[in-house]
Parts: C-alpha cells; structure tokens; sequence
C-alpha cells in the first residue's frame, strides 16, 4: 500500500497558501508528521482525508487518484481531526453505533468491535454515560475509536494525544503500534515524545514546505555533534540566546542549565547525544 502526494498546492485566498508544491510518498508503518502552527499539517492531513481538496496536484492511493474518486479512500479510511466533536446526549456505545453506520460498518461483529475498543482505551467503566459528561480526554479516546471502527487500511489522526495523560498517551502509543503492521499511519502532532517513540518514518514541514522526511536515526543524524550543555547565570541566557540556538533550560537556583546547539560551543561546554527534539527544532529555526 503506497500513498503519493503528487505537487500539491492548496490556496485559501489570494497569495495564502496552506501547502505549495508538496511531494511527499509515503509507505506502510507510522508517519510522524512534525512541524510549528501554520506548517500546514492539518491541511495536508485533510486533503489526505479528503475532507478538502488540493488547489492543484494529486494524491494516489495504490495508483487511484483520491481527489477524483474520494470514495476509493474513504472505503478504508479513519479519520481524528483536530476539531473532533461529539454528541454529548448518546453515551460512548450508542455514539459507535452511529459512527458505524455512517461507515457503512454492521454485522454480528460490530458489537465486539466497539468494545475491544473501548476496552482498548480504557473507557468500559464510562461506556453507558453520556458523553457530556466525560472528560476532554475522555472525548478524545472516544474520537480515536471512531477512527479504527472500520478497521481501515489508511488511518489519520490530527493531533490526537491532545487532552491525554500520560498514562492515557502511552496506551495510545501501545495500540497504534499494534495497527501499523498492515496499516498507513499518519500521526500529526506537536508533541515531539508522542513521534519518537512509535514512528517508523519522520517528516517535517514548516510554512507549507516539507524541510526532510526519513527514518529517525537519519534526521537525527543532522545535528550530530552539535548539541551542547552549558550552565549560566541568569541575566547571561538572554544574551546567549541571541547567538545561539536554545533547545532547552533547566532552572538550577542562581544558574540555569542550558542546552544549545551550535557548530562551535562556547569554553567549558559538554557535548551531548542528539535526539529528534533536537533535530526538529533545528530544523524549524534555522531553515
């Protein structure tokens, strides 16, 4: 299963464009898509969805064009945008219900389908209440299972560990992992460690552009020998921010820890080992 983004360009207005002239072939596993507000990845994620379509460009799934025949990607299609809603008088089992059978999904196994699910996602104790009275991190669970109802074969999610604890995020991690055998996994988010620990392949886009795509080692690779520690005093970081690149601070009483990336580091400085935070913030400052 490949799915090809083919010089895609989407205009909102005028000179405002979302993405433009965006390539981008992506295979089975887990896509971690990165990137700063307004790099476009929401409205990649919705072209990919065919929520919206490209002001120019195509996108192929197995050789079809999604944007002639969005029924071709619809049929294995599951979708969390970043906006999800839901109805707050159904309770989580009635509401998958529904789901269901505006995806056409049925038969003798829907039953077991929804609660492996909500099994899954640790929501069985709460699955009868209505969802107005869950949480927002109870929402989004219910979100994620709506997008697996059908058992797709692309899944997209926008920014889904949103919301989530971190008990709730790993157990996230845990069953898209369990997917992505025999899946297209698209995984939008903010969140650095929610990429990290599960994607296969990496991307990230800035101002509508893609900046890189590959494996982890191989991004993280960009800022090999040049990530740093240092500690200063307070009223120096200011400045030292102004000269170098600032990934991270730890407050120590008077001083602060600083890690920084840099091709020469300032007198009395560690080297540190690289990671993809590194390298992605890197890559959105500097390029």
């Amino acid at each position: 299963m490949t799915l090809k983004i083919q010089n895609v360009s989407k205009r909102y207005h005028g000179s405002t464009y979302g993405l433009k002239d965006f390539s981008m072939t992506i295979e089975k596993g887990i896509l971690g898509l990165l990137g700063p507000n307004g790099a476009g990845k929401s409205s990649l994620l919705k072209m990919i969805a065919t929520v919206s379509k490209p002001t120019s460009g195509c996108i192929l799934l197995n050789k079809n064009n999604i944007v002639k025949d969005a029924n071709y990607m619809r049929k294995q299609l599951g979708f969390l945008p970043q906006d999800f809603g839901v109805y707050p008088n159904l309770n989580a089992f009635e509401f998958l219900e529904y789901m269901a059978a505006l995806k056409g999904v049925g038969g003798k196994q829907l039953n077991a389908r929804i609660t492996g699910l909500l099994e899954g996602l640790n929501l069985m104790d709460a699955a009868r209440k209505p969802l107005g009275s869950y949480s927002g991190g109870m929402k989004q669970r219910v979100g994620i299972a709506q997008a697996l109802l059908n058992e797709p074969k692309v899944i997209v999610f926008d920014e889904p560990t949103v919301g989530l604890d971190p008990e709730e995020r790993v157990r996230f991690r845990n069953l898209i992992s369990e997917l992505a055998h025999d899946c297209i996994v698209v995984l939008s988010s903010h969140i650095v460690s929610d990429i990290d620990t599960i994607a296969d392949q990496v991307a990230v886009m800035k101002n509508g552009s893609l900046l890189t795509k590959g494996g982890q080692d191989a991004i993280t690779a960009l800022v090999a020998g040049k990530v740093f520690e240092t500690t200063l005093d307070r009223d120096q970081l200011s400045v030292f921010k102004t000269d170098y690149l600032v990934v991270g601070t730890t407050r120590k009483e008077a001083a602060t820890k600083v890690r920084y990336i840099a091709e020469k580091p300032i007198s009395g400085s560690l080297q540190q080992q690289a990671n993809l935070e590194d390298a992605y913030l890197f890559l959105t400052k500097t390029k």
